[in-house]
């Protein structure tokens, strides 16, 4: 069945006048080549599926059924590590963490590491396993590391701040250390010399949480000047089945000035955007995405974009630019309600595909000659799909500013048995120093260093 596109003129049931304005005021003018006011109400079923890439074949909603399958976690055995590529090692970091899911390399150096995770009451413990989801709360620390000798392994470690509230994003910003809540965006009195902050928080901003909060990461990243702070806040559910009045200051990117003043919508209609790093060629803001679920094994595919200033990009209405999600489409017989054509008629199509259900959570653009020049993408792995993708990272090479080639495995080796659904740990974010990578494994509990090999 070849894909059916059709006009839509439907009357506005859901008003996020917020939204609206941002995608009629920022978006003019923005529109690419293979953009379209129409929308798309199925994939491709005779054809199979091409998930990956600027250029993709996605099948119809529902071509497959969704399915679940759950990894089961089983630690690295030994002195067994990751596989890179030829003329890299891989050392450990640091073991023996607490759910280390972020890390911000300072200036001069200091990597710190965000320990916390998903808080969830009366889950299955194999659903737990996978996903990281424990009954126990949440670390809530940052961790403060020091490697001297640039050897990957780092030598002193420093408890720099607790009693936090899932805390992800990090920044330091004129003698202020900046932590992204869950809850609000707060920050501290900050010298490096100091052993731990025993102030009290400054509230900057408060940010969305409580109730269903599926997606609790707030990341940060700063401008080149340290002028502007952006905050990634993920959406609260799958595809907003919670009532979209639940969703307010959700599934977007903000922009502040960094005393928390000039709040505005940076973008928006990303279902859970968690990576962000800026290319240094063009220096454009790009984010990874992590798309819905429940539509079957081969879609919705995650991605990495280019974040427009003022771009909407779907969520939860459409997915891959126009696609129209069917539980946002009467004419698929579903509850959720009409995709406003307000927003349905801009939504951008992302850059690139990364798979479905693959949880491309981190992302790092390489900045020294040691790592091919490109995107580096954690992927911590798949649950809603009936066989395990992801748990690796990824290179997508570039040109110009933008995405060049195929995707390529870097970082391999985390799935033990995949026919028994046994994973070694599991990788969320990557970044940069000038010495090497680091990729943080919540599941092991272990910050693993990927350096150039010694000739």
């Amino acid at each position: 069945m070849k894909q059916k596109i059709v006009s839509r003129t439907r009357h506005l049931t859901i008003l996020l006048p917020a939204i609206v304005h941002l995608i009629s005021c920022g978006q003019s003018g923005n529109k690419t080549s293979n953009e379209t006011d129409t929308l798309i109400r199925a994939g491709d079923t005779s054809a199979i599926a091409n998930e990956y890439g600027a250029d993709i074949k996605l099948k119809a909603p529902f071509d497959t059924p969704p399915q679940n399958k759950f990894a089961k976690i089983i630690g690295w055995k030994g002195e067994s590590t990751p596989t890179a590529p030829s003329g890299y090692q891989v050392v450990p970091f640091a073991r023996d963490l607490n759910s280390p899911r972020n890390i911000y390399v300072a200036e001069n150096g200091d990597v710190f590491v965000a320990q916390s995770r998903t808080e969830k009451e009366g889950e299955d413990p194999e659903k737990e396993n996978s996903r990281n989801l424990f009954p126990d709360k949440s670390p809530n620390e940052i961790l403060r590391f020091r490697d001297e000798d640039n050897d990957g392994i780092a030598e002193k470690k420093d408890v720099i701040l607790t009693n936090l509230s899932q805390p992800y994003g990090m920044l330091i910003i004129d003698n202020f250390f900046y932590v992204a809540n869950t809850d609000a965006l707060v920050r501290f009195p900050y010298d490096s010399s100091i052993e731990k902050i025993t102030n009290k928080p400054e509230k900057v901003l408060s940010l969305p949480a409580g109730g269903y909060n599926n997606h609790w990461t707030r990341n940060l990243t700063t401008n080149e000047d340290k002028s502007k702070i952006y905050i990634s806040v993920g959406s609260g559910s799958n595809v907003g089945e919670n009532g979209m009045d639940k969703e307010a200051g959700r599934a977007l990117i903000l922009e502040i000035n960094p005393d928390g003043s000039g709040k505005q919508i940076y973008a928006a209609g990303l279902r859970n955007p968690v990576g962000m790093d800026w290319e240094p060629t063009t220096n454009q803001l790009w984010t990874a995405v992590n798309e819905r679920d429940e539509l079957g094994d081969e879609i919705v595919p995650d991605y990495i974009t280019a974040v427009r200033p003022g771009g909407w990009y779907g969520w939860p209405y459409t997915y891959w630019g126009k696609h129209i999600d069917p539980r946002w489409d009467p004419e698929h017989g579903e509850h959720l309600g009409t995709a406003p054509d307000s927003l349905t008629a801009k939504s951008i199509t992302p850059d690139y595909a990364l798979g479905s259900h693959t949880a491309s959570l981190g992302l790092a653009f390489s900045k020294t000659s040691a790592f091919q020049q490109g995107a580096y993408i954690g992927q911590h792995g798949s649950w809603n799909r009936s066989s395990l993708v992801g748990y690796k990272v990824v290179f997508v090479p570039f040109e110009q500013g933008k995405p060049s080639g195929k995707p390529q495995d870097f970082l391999t080796g985390f799935v033990a048995n995949k026919e028994k659904a046994e994973v070694y740990g599991r990788p969320v974010a990557v970044v940069f120093t000038p010495q090497y990578m680091l990729v943080t494994d919540d599941a092991a509990n272990v910050i693993w260093a990927v350096l150039p090999e010694k000739k």
